[in-house]
């Protein structure tokens, strides 16, 4: 007949810890940001929605999410701009001390149309702190080459107006203008929410 040996729970426990994989041990936020050292950001000068002059340094030992678009963008803008609103104050929601110290920014690359005047109930729909910039047409080109965006002006659609092809992506930048992260505005206010938490400090 088998022996039952009884092992204590105690011992147990121990015996699993050991077992447990080395990599599972490590916390998943002092893994290096996935774009630490990447060539993205740089000096710029430009409006905001109340037509005051913004650079750079404004946001000098704040986080920044920059998010490039448009106003007149039919579906996916809006719908991102709505994701990191809800994203960001559930993050404040969880920590407002952290959550306070991110700006979310949203820079046009449709300076013909998106004035200043057209930003200010853009920006403020999403949330309090959002800023818009905007400027001349070769103040757009020059920020968005820092930031490796791509945007293209469509032609004319035969009812009038036109769309502006351009890249979907968030930046998170850190205090000292460095880039951090992605932050998934193209899934959920959760998903959002918990890149935030993932970085800023």
């Amino acid at each position: 007949m088998n022996e039952i040996v009884r092992v204590p729970v105690a011992s147990l426990v121990a015996l699993l810890v050991a077992a447990a994989p080395v990599a599972c041990s490590k916390p998943v936020d002092t893994a290096p940001p996935p774009l630490a050292g990447a060539k993205i950001g740089g000096a710029f000068r430009l409006t905001d929605q109340d037509g005051r002059s913004v650079t750079d340094t404004s946001f000098a030992g704040k986080y920044r999410v920059m998010y490039f678009g448009y106003t007149f963008c039919p579906d996916v803008c809006p719908t991102d701009m709505q994701t990191l609103g809800q994203g960001l104050r559930a993050f404040e929601a969880k920590d407002a001390a952290r959550g306070a110290k991110v700006v979310p920014v949203f820079v046009t690359v449709d300076p013909e149309r998106d004035t200043p005047a057209v930003l200010r109930p853009f920006v403020a729909a999403f949330h309090a702190r959002m800023v818009g910039l905007t400027g001349s047409p070769a103040a757009i080109a020059a920020i968005a080459k820092e930031y490796a965006v791509f945007y293209e002006k469509q032609p004319p659609a035969p009812g009038g107006g036109y769309m502006v092809q351009h890249s979907r992506v968030a930046y998170l930048m850190d205090p000292n203008d460095k880039p951090l992260a992605l932050i998934p505005v193209d899934k959920t206010p959760g998903d959002v929410a918990a890149e935030l938490g993932r970085w800023v400090r």
